[in-house]
């Protein structure tokens, strides 16, 4: 016996890459739903590399009375009408969305992190995911702060275009094509052009002159790890279709060597440790695309402060960032409370 799991949003870049992630982890399922907009309905998709395909719902006439599960990767504005919804039929919400991170009644989830908090669902009946960069740093801060205790992070984000979604995207082609052919590269879905260039700006500004998406990674790694953390962090998007990076910076309150945080890292849940000190011997975005894990690279220690390591951290942002995330919060979910699947 398996679960009715409903996708909403299933025809953006985040949808679809829920749809292939719940086939390629063959999650028990008896029935899959692909709801969207009005002006998607109809339209065809495919169910990852099943063979299967599914034909979208309209989200505006769809009952989630009987579902069990319900992954939102539709926005805010969205998940704000339907999320509830949903939630008040009795589907348990995993919301992709920034709308329910910082609601105390709502756990903020990160499988390899705080898995134990999911019990705290029942409250709303629904789980928030994280942002997509603060997943990535903190399963990598997890391992660490466990064995030496972390004061203070200091991170600088590098972030793909993918994160703004396909508009995103399109841009960066678009311009990198214009570009080549002498055209202009005129600036629509980011403040300035992304082709070959980078840009400290994501979300908007905040009265102290931080940005939406550098207070998101400050309060939602305190909700997930640890609210004594001290963080501070500049998130700059680049030309990269498909992959977070991310510079961090720890100080932490007990000694920590470069090894033993390797050693830590190289055994810890959701890590690929690549870590060589040669030429290639680390892992970029490009590589990363498609992969589960988070990636690190570059481990050292930082000799201007007491107990400082530096490294590397590389995910793939429409998985680990988004899509992968929820499906874990789903399949954590179905293991420890729904219990449906032989």
């Amino acid at each position: 016996m398996g679960y009715r799991v409903v996708v909403v949003g299933a025809t953006g870049n985040v949808g679809r890459e829920m749809l292939n992630i719940l086939a390629e982890r063959q999650f028990p399922l008896d029935e899959l739903a692909a709801v969207a907009s009005p002006r998607s309905t109809g339209t065809e998709i495919d169910f990852g590399d099943s063979g299967q395909t599914l034909k979208v719902k309209n989200l505006e006439h769809f009952d989630f009375a009987g579902w069990d599960i319900a992954l939102f990767a539709a926005g805010s504005d969205v998940s704000k009408v339907y999320a509830p919804k949903a939630a008040a039929a009795g589907c348990t919400v995993i919301d992709n969305s920034s709308l329910y991170r910082m609601d105390p009644d709502v756990p903020l989830i990160v499988p390899e992190v705080n898995g134990h908090a999911i019990g705290d669902y029942a409250k709303k009946n629904i789980i928030a995911n994280p942002n997509c960069s603060t997943a990535q740093l903190v399963v990598a801060l997890k391992p660490l702060h466990d064995a030496a205790r972390i004061k203070r992070v200091v991170v600088a984000t590098y972030q793909s275009v993918s994160g703004a979604g396909k508009d995103g995207m399109d841009e960066l082609f678009e311009q990198s094509r214009n570009i080549f052919v002498g055209d202009t590269a005129e600036a629509k879905k980011f403040t300035k052009q992304i082709a070959f260039n980078v840009i400290p700006h994501i979300d908007v500004f905040l009265d102290d002159g931080s940005t939406k998406e550098e207070w998101k990674m400050v309060v939602e790694t305190k909700k997930i790890l640890d609210p004594k953390i001290k963080l501070t962090a500049t998130c700059v998007r680049v030309p990269v279709f498909v992959g977070h990076s991310e510079a961090i910076n720890i100080e932490f309150e007990d000694e920590i060597s470069a090894e033993e945080a390797q050693r830590i890292l190289r055994e810890a849940p959701g890590i690929m440790l690549v870590d060589k000190r040669e030429n290639g011997g680390y892992v970029t975005p490009v590589e990363c695309v498609g992969e589960y894990a988070t990636y690190i690279s570059r481990v050292r220690e930082d000799p201007t402060v007491e107990n400082g390591l530096s490294l590397w951290c590389v995910s793939d942002n429409l998985r680990k960032g988004a899509a992968l995330n929820a499906v874990q919060i789903a399949e954590l979910l179905g293991r420890k409370h729904l219990q449906k699947a032989a």
